[in-house]
C-alpha cells in the first residue's frame, strides 16, 4: 500500500496552505524532515513561513495543540522559538485532504559553533529562558521520557526486524539485554520531570553571533532539564568537554538553577538516543524517504558498527564522566 505521504505531491502542499488564504509564490522548498514533512514557502508578499505536515496517526491532536500551547506561552513570555501563525479564527492545527499541519513564522539564522564559549553561554541562557518558563506547567497529553520502557521497545523493534543476521541478532541480543540491565525501569525521581524541547541538537538552533531561536517543538516532552543540554556538549577530551558544559551552565543559570545531579544521567540518555535512533529507521522503513536517505542500513557494517557502539556506551555506562 502507498504511503500517505506519497500522497503529498506539491499541488496539495499549496492547496493546503492557500485554504488558509495566502497566496503562495513559487513551488514550496522541502526541508531536511522524516519524521514530518516541513517545507519553506513564500507569500505574495515574499514573507517567508514554514508548513508541517504532521505524520499520520503519530499523535493525538491533544499532544499536537499541546506542542502549540508551549511554544505560545514562550513566546508570550519573550523566549525565542518559531511562533506559530494562527487563523482568523485562533486555530494552529490546520487540516487538508486527511493531513494535518501547522503554520509557522520562519526562523532564519545558522546553527551555533560549539567550540565557540561565546555560542555556548549564549545557548545555556536560551535554555535556561526556556526552562524558567516550562516548569511553570506541565504537559497532560505528551511523552515521558523514561529510558528502561523506551529502550524496551526500541530493542524489540529491532529484533523483530529482519535487518540483523544471525551472528548480529545473538550479539545484539546480549548487548542489549546488557543495557537494559543497566537502565532502571526508575531512572530518575518525579521531580525531576520538566517539560522540555526534547530534541535539542543543532539543526533545531537558528541564529547569529549570540542569538539564538529554538525551533520544532516536535518531541517536546516530560523529562529532566538535562536532556535539552547533553547533546550540546561534544568535547573528545575531559578538558574541552568541561569546558563546554562550564559555559553551558554559566549561561543557563542567568534563568534557573541546574539540580547537578542529573550530569549523572547524560549516559543514560545518551544510550536511549542511540537505541531509539536505529529502531526508528527500523519503524519508519515503509516511508519512501527512509531508503532513499539511509540506503546504509540494509549493509552489514551499519549493524556491526552499531553493536560496536553499544558496546562502547556499555562501558561509558560502568565508567560514566567524571562530573564534579
Amino acid at each position: 500500500m502507498a504511503h500517505p505521504f506519497e500522497q503529498l505531491d506539491p499541488a496539495r502542499i499549496v492547496a493546503a496552505i492557500e485554504a488558509q488564504g495566502f497566496r503562495t509564490e513559487g513551488e514550496p522548498f522541502a526541508l531536511n524532515s522524516y519524521e514530518n514533512r516541513v517545507f519553506l514557502w513564500r507569500d505574495d508578499d515574499n514573507q517567508r513561513f514554514i508548513v508541517k505536515f504532521y505524520r499520520p496517526d503519530r499523535l493525538e491532536d491533544a499532544a499536537i495543540l499541546e506542542e502549540h500551547a508551549f511554544v505560545d506561552e514562550l513566546h508570550a513570555a519573550g523566549c525565542p522559538v518559531n511562533r506559530l501563525w494562527r487563523s482568523e479564527s485562533g486555530e494552529t492545527l490546520h487540516h487538508h485532504d486527511g493531513f494535518r499541519f501547522a503554520i509557522f513564522h520562519f526562523v532564519s539564522g545558522q546553527a551555533p559553533e560549539l567550540d565557540n564559549p561565546e555560542h555556548l553561554f549564549a545557548l545555556g541562557s536560551t535554555l535556561g529562558q526556556m526552562h524558567a518558563v516550562a516548569r511553570r506547567s506541565v504537559f497532560k497529553h505528551r511523552s515521558i521520557l523514561r529510558p528502561h520502557t523506551i529502550a524496551l521497545e526500541s530493542l524489540e523493534s529491532i529484533r523483530a526486524s529482519h535487518w540483523l543476521n544471525a551472528r548480529q541478532r545473538r550479539a545484539h541480543e546480549q548487548i542489549s539485554q546488557t543495557l537494559l540491565d543497566m537502565l532502571p525501569e526508575k531512572a530518575w525521581p518525579d521531580d525531576a520531570f520538566q517539560r522540555v524541547h526534547g530534541d535539542c541538537h543543532l539543526g533545531n538552533i537558528l541564529g547569529r553571533e549570540s542569538h539564538f531561536s529554538l525551533v520544532d517543538f516536535d518531541d517536546c516532552a516530560m523529562a529532566p532539564a538535562v536532556q535539552d543540554l547533553w547533546m550540546l556538549l561534544t568535547g573528545e577530551d575531559e578538558p574541552s568537554w568541561q569546558a563546554q558544559l562550564a559555559e553551558l551552565i554559566e549561561g543557563y543559570e542567568e534563568h534557573c538553577s541546574l539540580d547537578r545531579r542529573q550530569l549523572g544521567w547524560i549516559e543514560q540518555l545518551r544510550t536511549l538516543r542511540l537505541v531509539r535512533y536505529s529502531a526508528w529507521l527500523v519503524e519508519r522503513w515503509s516511508d519512501p524517504a527512509f531508503p532513499r536517505a539511509f540506503p546504509w542500513l540494509a549493509s552489514e557494517h551499519y549493524w556491526d558498527q552499531h553493536i560496536r557502539t553499544l558496546e562502547q556506551q556499555r562501558v561509558a555506562l560502568s565508567s560514566p564522566r567524571w562530573l564534579a
